[in-house]
Formats: C-alpha cells, sequence, structure tokens
C-alpha cells in the first residue's frame, strides 16, 4: 500500500497558443490505505487525472507520487498499481480463472502461488463457481468482480477505478457499490475510484474530489462536502435534489447567493411566518414528496415525509428553513462566504 501525491499537476492538449489546458494546478494528498473518489460531470477531467496516475497519459506539468517514488517518467507496469476498466476489459476466449491469473503468468509468478492468489480473490468476490466459466457466460455483475479479480491478485500498491459500475443496471450498482466498500475494508489498499455518480461518490468515499472544469472545487469527506459546500458548483452537483440556490431571497444582501438544501425547508402553520411561495407541481417518491414551487420570479423544492399533508398544485404556502442551515455564496466568484 502506498499514498498518493499529485503536486501542482497541470495537463494540456496541444502546445504554444493553441495549447488547451484540461486539468488546472491541481494539489491533493491521498493517504496510505484511503478509498478517494473523484466526481464530477463530463468532461471535467476526472479520468484524464486517474489516466495520468496510471501512466496512460502524460503530464504536461507538476509531480505525481506513489509512495515516495515520483512516478511522472515510469511506465504503468513500473508503477505497481492494477486498474479496472468500465468496459471490464476481459479476454474473452480465457476461463475465469485464466483471465484473472494472466497477468501473473506474465510475470512469471510461481503456478502454485497463481493458483493461491487466484483462489483467494474468488473467494472474497464469490466466483470460486465460475472460475472455468468464459465471460460470455457470465452476466454483467459478475463480469465485473472478475475484473476486480484480476486487479486484487497482482497485489497492487494502488487500485484504480474508472467508472466501473457505469454499464450495470441500477439494482447490480448498488450491490457492486456494497461489494467494492467489502472488498476495500478487508484489503486496505489505498483506491482511485472515478464516476460522474453522485450516490457512488457519496457511499464509497472516505474522502471525494469534486472536480469542475479541470479544477478541484472542493476535496473533502462525503458529510463535510454535503453540509459545507466550497462553490455554487459543488451545492448544485452534490445532492439531489440538489440545494436551492436563490439569489432574491428576501433580506439577502446584494451580491450574494442564499443555498438551503430541499429538507432543510419546512411548512410554516403560523400566518406571515416564513416565506411566500406557491406550488408549480408535486412529485410523490414513496417515503417523501417533492414540493416545487416559486418564491418570487425563482423556483426552489422542498423535500418533505410523504406521511405530512402537503400543498397542491397551484395553492400558496409559506416555508421557514432550519436554523443553522443557511448557505452564503459570493454571487461573482461562486465561493463560500
Amino acid at each position: 500500500m502506498a499514498s498518493i501525491t499529485l503536486q501542482n499537476i497541470v495537463k494540456e492538449y496541444g502546445s504554444g497558443a493553441k495549447a488547451v489546458p484540461v486539468i488546472h494546478n491541481l494539489n491533493a494528498q491521498i493517504h496510505d490505505g484511503e478509498f478517494v473518489v473523484i466526481v464530477g460531470p463530463s468532461g471535467c477531467g476526472k479520468s484524464t487525472l486517474l489516466r495520468m496516475v496510471a501512466g496512460l497519459e502524460e503530464i504536461t506539468g507538476g509531480t505525481i507520487a506513489i509512495g515516495d517514488r515520483v512516478v511522472n517518467d515510469l511506465e504503468p507496469a513500473e508503477r505497481d498499481i492494477a486498474m479496472v476498466f468500465q468496459n471490464y476489459a476481459l479476454y474473452p476466449h480465457m476461463s475465469v480463472f485464466d483471465n484473472m491469473a494472466y497477468g501473473l503468468k506474465i510475470a512469471k509468478v510461481p503456478m502454485d502461488d497463481i493458483k493461491t492468489r487466484v483462489d483467494k480473490a474468488a473467494g472474497i468476490l464469490e466466483l470460486g463457481h465460475l472460475l472455468q466459466r468464459k465471460p460470455r457466460e457470465l452476466s454483467g455483475g459478475q463480469r465485473q468482480r472478475v475484473a476486480m479479480g484480476r486487479a486484487i491478485v497482482r497485489q497492487p500498491q494502488v487500485f484504480l477505478f474508472d467508472e466501473p459500475l457505469s454499464n450495470l443496471d441500477a439494482k447490480l450498482r448498488a450491490q457492486t457499490r456494497l461489494e467494492i466498500q467489502k472488498l476495500h475494508r478487508e484489503l486496505g489498499i489505498t483506491s482511485l475510484f472515478v464516476t460522474h455518480d453522485q450516490v457512488e461518490a457519496m457511499t464509497l468515499a472516505q474522502r471525494m474530489i469534486v472536480m469542475n472544469g479541470g479544477v478541484m472545487e472542493q476535496f473533502g469527506t462525503p458529510e463535510e462536502v454535503y453540509n459545507r459546500p466550497a462553490s455554487t458548483f459543488v451545492a448544485s452537483f452534490i445532492g439531489s435534489p440538489p440545494m436551492n440556490l436563490l439569489k432574491q431571497a428576501p433580506g439577502l444582501p446584494a451580491g450574494q447567493i442564499l443555498g438551503i438544501r430541499p429538507e432543510h425547508l419546512e411548512l410554516s402553520h403560523q400566518p406571515h411566518v416564513g416565506w411566500e411561495m406557491t406550488v408549480d407541481t408535486v412529485e410523490l417518491l414513496g417515503a417523501e414528496r417533492l414540493v416545487h414551487a416559486r418564491l418570487g420570479s425563482e423556483t426552489l423544492t422542498l423535500r418533505l415525509d410523504a406521511s405530512l399533508s402537503a400543498p397542491k398544485t397551484g395553492e400558496t404556502f409559506r416555508a421557514t428553513a432550519k436554523e443553522g442551515c443557511l448557505h452564503y455564496f459570493n454571487a461573482e466568484t461562486g465561493k463560500r462566504l
């Protein structure tokens, strides 16, 4: 196992005046044994960053270190990492056992050691009964477990996951998330996991890097990112429904944006107490109800317990914010105040 140090990382495509920057002076320290998720929308640079750690992309500037080794100029095979791809990258003509053992055979690991490592990984991932099957005989979730098994048997210092759950259906994604959590608890290997899915980020990460346009907007625990977003981008990207961001809330000073999470708004049953708003639509989502409303010229969402009575479409009502749950941002920069 090893830490990962990213220092002043810059990535540009092209050169000179036509150079296109995609990663802007990024700094992060990932601790030994830590599970860090890189999350952001498509095109934000998260996969590029992961590929630079893996050695699949050259870096334009800065330093990448794995443990106490600077790896900028090392080939991927020399970095002691294992990568899990979203498309599994399995050899279709090989059995599960041979897919998992392939890298070890290339490295000329003794056959007894190979069998021991593959059997151990298969036990962890519940693949023991599938070792003689070919990939075409497996489900998507089973194929992804084989891909993870192939990474495990190499006993790397670092695991790199590039959106490994994106090809799975919702039920399998939830199941595989639990398996990845269990895997990390058992092995404790430093892991970098890339996703655009905030649910994966919030449930898997010990800490998370939120990226936007090649910039690291925030690096913190899921609780820190959710409860104290560093910018309006983080506030709107993390959370579903996203945080309400109001530029014209009653009493708001000029040049500020007020943020409040949908679950932190409560119905007011006292006349003249709270903000007066009008219901646009109401959505019932099982145990909760989303009320989409208008406050002046702005829209916002309330998340309410479905067992409580709620205003209906077209009705006017009042709502108040829970104490200590308001967030203020600079309207020009979007940064937290």
